[in-house]
């Protein structure tokens, strides 16, 4: 059963962080639909919204990587309908 996600992700000093991110982003690209990055460069913060389509237990296993990384926080919105 497939569900409609939105991954919202805050990377404190990318410059550390982003490429393990987007190396992790990169394993699950079967799974994204779309992906928007904002640098916020003064306060040394990026913020990416990752729009996904897939299984629960792919979108968990996502965002739990995702949610491992140092210097990173992640929240994930589901949705409820089944997509079939």
């Amino acid at each position: 059963m497939k569900r409609i996600a939105i991954v919202g992700a805050v990377l404190e000093n990318p410059g550390v962080c982003q490429h393990r991110f987007n190396d992790t982003v990169a394993e699950f690209r079967n799974i994204i639909k779309g992906r928007m990055g904002t640098p916020f460069d003064n306060e040394d913060i990026t913020v990416v919204a990752i729009t996904v389509i897939g299984e629960l237990d792919e979108i968990n296993a996502l965002t739990g990587r995702l949610g491992s990384l140092p210097n990173v926080t992640v929240k994930t919105a589901i949705s409820s309908t089944d997509l079939g």
